[in-house]
């Protein structure tokens, strides 16, 4: 069975940023090959990692949705719809030399995520096995927990930003996590962008409140902020970056 890090938090407080990183690190650390899934419906992991990614689980949901009302069907002549699916289904994994990438994607215009939801249940509860590792990249709700897509969770690493705002966020997610019994090995806190790599007081004393577990503290680092603007994948910062520094010390006392 697979080792499952699910990463979460409120939107823009950079997790998708430290999840590629993690992604790296495992892979640089002989713990390849890792499933990396892009849960979240505004999907730009591949950014993060560097890499074009086939169709995402939203797309394939649309093809065979199309498929039954479209005259252009994708689907070839003698082929059934559930083989166009599992087929499709193949060409939206990614595949890297240490690395296997997943991206759930969206559906088009109205309508509900039950079947994409459903789809990226699936297809990780398939995949599992192959992988020692998997790391998922929630969205910035808390929908995948609730509704539990996820086949277990061995490390939650919930990040915040310096802000009360988004402590308290990954204090409900924490609060989530307990309520659906999910019951990972390990469960804490990452606060991203802290200038100087330090905490004020007050964050402090939010995360206190939360009752979170505070596994380190990753500084703000402009060249994540240059990498992001020159369009570069991020997880091609220098080694000695302060980031990905920061991010390694708390991946290694983790002992993932």
């Amino acid at each position: 069975m697979a080792h499952v890090i699910a990463v979460a938090g409120k939107g823009g407080v950079g997790k998708t940023t430290l999840c590629g990183l993690i992604i790296q690190y495992l892979c640089e650390s002989g713990k390849s090959p890792v499933l990396a899934v892009d849960a979240d419906a505004n999907s730009n992991l591949n950014e993060v990692l560097g890499v074009k990614a086939g169709p995402t689980l939203g797309q394939v949901r649309e093809e065979i949705e199309r498929a039954g009302v479209d005259k252009d069907s994708p689907i070839p002549n003698g082929m059934t719809k559930a083989d166009y699916l599992q087929m499709r289904l193949e060409d939206a994994l990614t595949e890297e030399d240490d690395y296997d990438l997943m991206i759930m994607g969206r559906s088009q215009g109205q309508g509900c995520y039950c079947y994409v939801n459903g789809l990226l249940q699936a297809q990780i509860q398939k995949l599992q096995g192959n992988y020692p590792y998997i790391l998922v990249d929630n969205e910035a709700g808390m929908e995948h927990i609730s509704r539990g897509i996820l086949p277990q969770m061995d490390t939650m690493i919930v990040v915040s930003d310096c802000s009360r705002r988004g402590v308290e966020a990954a204090g409900r997610i924490a609060a989530l996590v307990h309520e659906c019994h999910m019951k990972p090995k390990t469960m804490g806190l990452i606060i991203n962008r802290a200038p100087n790599g330090e905490l004020n007081q007050g964050i402090q004393d939010a995360i206190k409140e939360q009752g979170l577990t505070l596994l380190g503290i990753v500084p703000h680092d402009e060249a994540v902020y240059n990498f992001d603007c020159d369009g570069k994948a991020i997880v091609n910062l220098p080694k000695d970056s302060l980031v990905k520094k920061a991010l390694t010390d708390i991946i290694e006392k983790l002992d993932l």
